[in-house]
């Protein structure tokens, strides 16, 4: 297989891993029937959530991993750290086979969330290595099908765990723990031969896999909102997904197919040209490929090791914003549960489908504005993006003090979209500001900012949570109803989003000059 098919083997495999990557978005779905089943307060609730956040402090040791060990193994290491960590709790929880203690299911919780961390360092380095000058596409596409993640999980425990609440949250543990293990075993052969070949098709074939992905990823987007929307039979809609996981299959088999038939048109024509022409015209191709090389160099400011960071300003900077902002929204998809509890909200499933939904298509949208728009300069840096998705974020949270259903699903819609840009937009700065070469430990450090923003914005929602309760009276069995519950919180994290996207108008004037160059 030649290393050009292999490399889009290789960006589909990634696709269906980070389809089922993402099994901390399932978290709201399940969080209320959690709560009762280890009888804890809203307090331990958070903990809980805490600690699949805190799992990403470690995260920069997959990093490292990455460059010391092949790539399928970092990926089966994740799976397995995600298998051991969900699946002990389902086993204990739901089985009752035996008994851990609060502080146990808390580090078990730490190793599920750490195991995000493996999954993501391999797909993100498999897709720079692979497409270097459309690093920000590949990059973007992959990591916009994590957002799909809570939608798949949601119609699988629909379809076949929904008979009570309660075995529809052993359903998301059990799930959690064995399919990404599962889509680990069957992808890490892809990439077991990668080796990152950086020039080894032409533009075109690379544009129209482009287009074509782009397609099949806003169909795909398309049919997940509309099912959230809409109701439909789980199993049917289920089928739906899986099909269009199937459809990027159609490009690696292309340019096969396209391969076999320029070498048929070539073996027919060699005899009409000579030797100094067949040279000329190798010499021509391998000249265009060097220059789209340095294309993608050109973009990234300079390379600083991981052990370096701490020595720049830009990076505490970055670090600030990413803990105010996209932070914000990993805290409220968190809590996404007993906001919608204590609105007296019951379709919190819908809810969380809908968030995951919203949250592929705002993954998606800084590459398909990027690949389609940077070409003509319209495309705002990576920076500007920043600003404007966490001005939308304050938005959404002050629409969301609006006491109406309404405003609840919009709200979750909107911060679903600003959170997914946020995050796609992020991968990218990171490669911008500190370059390729140590990606993958110096974005699991900028990562690291998630456990601090969760613990301490967590803790806060869930005291406010308690005190309203108390003040109102409306605290029945550990849980608070009313708007009162959540309405400081939502505003105070609307004044976060507020300071992080200052930050990033002030990352984008201290770097103006390079991003203004940028090609």
């Amino acid at each position: 297989m030649s290393p050009n098919v292999l490399r889009w083997f290789s960006l589909v495999a990634l696709l269906w891993l980070q389809s089922f990557n993402g099994t901390n978005l399932s978290f709201p779905a399940y969080s209320s029937q959690l709560k009762e089943f280890l009888s804890i307060s809203q307090f331990k609730l958070n903990y809980l959530s805490f600690a699949s956040d805190a799992g990403k402090v470690l995260g920069f040791i997959s990093g490292i991993a990455a460059v010391h060990l092949p790539l399928p193994l970092v990926l089966l290491a994740g799976g397995s750290l995600g298998f051991a960590g969900y699946g002990l709790q389902y086993l204990c929880i739901v089985k009752k086979m035996f008994t851990l203690s609060f502080s146990q299911i808390w580090c078990l919780s730490f190793l599920a969330g750490n195991s995000i961390c493996w999954i993501n360092t391999a797909c993100y380095i498999v897709a720079i290595n692979s497409f270097p000058v459309n690093r920000q596409v590949a990059v973007g596409i992959t990591a916009s099908y994590q957002g799909l993640s809570g939608k798949i999980y949601t119609d699988i425990v629909h379809s076949f765990f929904y008979s009570s609440q309660r075995e529809a949250a052993s359903g998301y543990l059990l799930l959690n723990s064995l399919v990404p293990l599962a889509a680990c075993l069957v992808t890490s052969p892809m990439l077991m031969k990668n080796g990152g070949d950086k020039t080894s098709s032409s533009s075109l074939d690379v544009k129209v896999g482009f287009i074509f992905l782009f397609i099949v990823t806003i169909a795909t987007g398309i049919y997940a909102v509309a099912t959230s929307l809409i109701p439909a039979p789980a199993v049917l809609v289920l089928v739906g997904i899986a099909l269009f996981l199937l459809a990027p299959l159609a490009i690696p088999i292309g340019v096969r197919f396209e391969e076999l038939m320029s070498c048929r048109r070539s073996q027919q024509k060699v005899h009409v040209l000579e030797a100094p022409e067949i040279f000329e015209i190798v010499e021509e191709d391998k000249t265009k490929e060097e220059e789209e090389f340095e294309k993608a160099i050109v973009g990234v400011k300079e390379e600083v090791e991981w052990t370096q960071l701490w020595k720049k300003l830009d990076f505490w900077i970055y670090f600030g914003l990413y803990l105010l902002g996209p932070t914000v929204g990993l805290v409220f998809m968190n809590n996404l549960g007993q906001i919608a509890e204590s609105r007296g909200c019951t379709a919190t499933t819908s809810l969380v489908a809908l968030s995951s939904s919203f949250g592929f298509f705002g993954r998606l949208l800084p590459s398909l504005l990027d690949y389609f728009l940077s070409r003509n300069k319209y495309m705002p840096s990576s920076p500007v993006s920043m600003a404007v998705s966490l001005v939308a974020m304050v938005a959404s949270f002050l629409l969301l003090l609006i006491d109406s259903d309404i405003a609840l699903y919009v709200s979750t819609a909107m911060i679903g979209v600003f959170s997914g840009a946020l995050t796609s937009l992020s991968v990218t700065m990171t490669a911008e500001l500190f370059g390729t070469k140590h990606f993958g430990v110096n974005h699991n450090i900028v990562v690291g900012s998630i456990p601090l923003g969760s613990f301490g914005f967590g803790m806060l929602a869930a005291k406010v949570y308690r005190d309203g309760a108390t003040i109102y009276g409306d605290y029945h069995d550990g849980k608070c109803f009313g708007m009162h519950c959540f309405q400081t919180t939502l505003i105070f994290w609307g004044m976060l989003c507020s300071i992080a996207a200052l930050l990033a108008a002030v990352l984008y004037i201290r770097n103006r000059k390079f991003f203004s160059q940028k090609p």
